[in-house]
């Protein structure tokens, strides 16, 4: 299993910046987002060079959450959010 990156304030920008990313957002509390955290991790080294698997923790970055709308996943190329 690959390791996903922990997004922050500070690393969200430059890490979305170039390519394609896959952005789970989840919550200690949450029950769902707690179930599908292996399939997270599983797809983190099923895609390790090839894009880049991410989790925001939205308890302790809500200032993300202000700009984005509130979603479990969202995939992002280049810096922007792709509509799906």
């Amino acid at each position: 299993m690959g390791k996903y990156i922990d997004l922050t304030a500070s690393n969200f920008e430059a890490t979305l910046a170039d390519g394609v990313s896959l952005v789970d957002f989840w919550a200690p509390w949450c029950g769902p987002c707690r179930m599908i955290a292996p399939i997270v991790e599983e797809l983190a080294g099923d895609y390790e060079g090839k894009a880049n698997v991410c989790k925001v923790n939205t308890d302790e970055s809500k200032i993300l959450l202000l700009n984005l709308v509130s979603v479990l996943f969202q995939l992002f190329c280049s810096s922007k959010m792709v509509k799906w």
